[in-house]
């Protein structure tokens, strides 16, 4: 998850076009027939993208896996690979010590890898090894986790996560229709994230949207355990709510179990991320659960794809835009009984 400062909830149109044409599959539909010359131009012929070309190596490197979200980063980079005789992947050992990710780092650049997708453990931590890469000539893919040098990467794929938090608090605006007294907790993340503040601060900018604000507030730390204690503390402060926004659904296991000990079910909480247990509670609509915000588990194999297209010298084929764009911001819908099996598919296992 995003440890770099905010993105605004409405994104630039492009980016957001971009992000959708990406989960599409970066191929395009057949080209129309025009007398525009310079359109015909511009067209791409529907499925080069996905037709076989020059074996591309690449290296992909993140954080451990000690938890559902990051677990399925790693699965889903690996399941995309292997869609494509022509991705070599070598994968590095998932790894929370920044120098382990470094000389993981130094190693495919050793190796004269095509291209490097890498989740940093710490963006800022592994921006000097991600400009040694590509001053080496490879192709460099951050995906979530920001460097602080943009020439870092040839391209970005990011989460929203200022825009779960407006998705979230939206979401409880129209459920409580306008009811000006009601108490709006949250239980969030690592306070000390960056990721974290973002979340927060769309979460409290959607809820003033409708004049409302958060009453109380705790802080987990993205595990079931922390889940568990922030939230029986908060059950504890406040005797009466009317909506929780849980920013993580792998700590969410640890919400819920302190919900069901405190036997509270007069509010109704929002998760984040996308879990499939979470999912499928709200289909199952038997429990306090009634929504979750996505945050795309899916961004390192966007960056596999991309990073295929890079060094094959293809483009995104759906836009007119002859080059990959240099940032991809997905989004984040909210999940509800409504929608929720549209988005199953795409969910990963706490």
């Amino acid at each position: 998850m995003s440890a770099r400062p905010s993105r605004r909830w409405l994104a630039a149109a492009g980016a957001l076009a971009a992000a959708s044409l990406l989960v599409a599959g970066c191929t395009s539909n057949e080209p129309q027939e025009s007398d525009d010359e310079a359109t015909q131009a511009a067209q791409v012929p529907g499925g080069e993208n996905d037709e076989p070309g020059d074996t591309v190596t690449i290296g992909f490197s993140a954080p451990a896996a000690d938890h559902g979200w990051m677990g399925s980063i790693t699965k889903s980079a690996k399941d995309l690979a292997a869609q494509y005789d022509d991705i070599d992947l070598k994968v590095a050992d998932g790894t929370n010590d920044v120098n382990l990710q470094i000389s993981q780092i130094e190693q495919f650049i050793n190796d004269k890898v095509d291209a490097i997708v890498l989740l940093p453990f710490d963006g800022a931590a592994l921006t000097e090894v991600a400009i040694k890469a590509m001053k080496a000539g490879i192709v460099v893919v951050n995906v979530d986790r920001e460097f602080d040098d943009p020439t870092a990467a040839r391209t970005t794929v990011l989460g929203d996560n200022y825009g779960m938090g407006i998705s979230a608090g939206r979401f409880i605006c129209d459920e409580l229709g306008g009811k000006a007294d009601a108490k709006v907790a949250e239980i969030a993340g690592i306070d000390s994230l960056p990721l974290t503040q973002d979340r927060s601060r769309g979460f409290a900018d959607a809820l003033g949207e409708c004049g409302l604000s958060v009453s109380n507030r705790v802080a987990a730390d993205f595990t079931v355990q922390g889940g568990e204690a922030a939230a029986a503390n908060l059950l504890q402060a406040a005797p009466q709510l009317d909506a929780i926004w849980n920013h993580d659904d792998d700590q969410g296991v640890g919400v819920m179990a302190a919900i069901e000990a405190a036997n509270r079910d007069e509010f109704f909480m929002v998760g984040g991320a996308g879990s499939k247990n979470v999912m499928e509670a709200i289909k199952a609509d038997d429990s306090v659960l009634k929504a979750t915000v996505i945050y795309p588990s899916t961004q390192a194999a966007d960056g596999i794809k991309l990073a295929r297209l890079l060094v094959q010298g293809k483009s995104m084929s759906d836009l007119v835009e002859v080059e990959v764009p240099r940032t991809i911001q997905l989004y984040a819908p909210v999940v509800t009984k409504e929608n929720v099996d549209q988005y199953l598919p795409t969910a990963f296992q706490s």
